[in-house]
């Protein structure tokens, strides 16, 4: 008698604990690669209650002197056709990214130099589109292992000359897939190489991470889920 009460016992509290299970949804469900994956702005929402650090924000709304040339919201691009809505006018990062960068272009600004974003968050979604035509992960992101653009910490800019807007030498032009775009290529001119020196140096200042084999791509440091919601839904919660 007393093994069966024990027995029914332990089936009472495994009930309970699956039953309990059900009733809390999983805010950050991992996919089919093994990681979390956010796709839903409540998803996004609980995170951030935990961590404020992973608010997605606005670029124009923290960094307006930023020139923003969303590459892949025109055909101008390596995959040649729209990527995002033609009319995306915004991007976003994570809160420590944004007020780094911002930092970044202040110093530029002192220098009559400024910012010229080409893309920074990227949902999930176009990663795997990218993966299609591209597979090699010196140059596109493996959706295996997400992306620091689906994270929301990985920018791809350049330099502009504020009086202008024109952007300074740096040898290749964005999204090139040639030794010659790599940090440590120095087959180049001198005023190429110091316009790479000084942008690599102003990022590196305020905590950036080089990306080796692209000299527009830089990325934050830390911890955090990939992505893959709309810049609609995004504008409707970024601050």
């Amino acid at each position: 008698m007393k093994s069966k009460n024990s027995l029914l016992i332990v089936g009472v509290i495994l009930l309970f604990s699956l039953y309990c299970r059900a009733q809390i949804p999983s805010s950050v469900p991992e996919n089919k690669f093994g990681f979390t994956l956010i796709n839903s702005i409540q998803a996004l929402k609980n995170t951030i209650a935990q961590d404020s650090a992973k608010q997605m924000v606005s670029l124009k709304k923290i960094t307006p002197a930023v020139i923003l040339d969303l590459r892949y919201a025109t055909a101008d691009n390596f995959m040649h056709r729209l990527m995002y809505p033609a009319n995306t006018a915004n991007s976003f990062m994570r809160r420590p990214a944004v007020l780094a960068l911002q930092k970044v272009a202040e110093e530029l600004q002192t220098k009559g130099l400024g910012l010229k974003i080409y893309d920074a968050y990227r949902p999930f979604s176009v990663t795997q589109k990218f993966w299609e035509l591209v597979h090699d992960e010196r140059y596109v992101a493996n959706p295996a292992k997400g992306s620091g653009h689906n994270k929301g910490v990985a920018v791809d800019l350049t330099i502009v000359d504020t009086a202008t807007n024109k952007e300074l030498d740096m040898g290749t032009g964005f999204d090139n897939f040639t030794d010659t775009a790599h940090q440590n290529f120095t087959a180049l001119p001198a005023n190429v190489l110091a316009n790479r020196k000084l942008l690599r140096e102003t990022m590196t200042k305020y905590g950036f991470i080089v990306f080796d084999t692209e000299w527009w791509h830089y990325y934050w440091p830390g911890n955090f889920e990939v992505l893959n919601l709309s810049f609609d839904q995004l504008d409707q919660l970024a601050h």
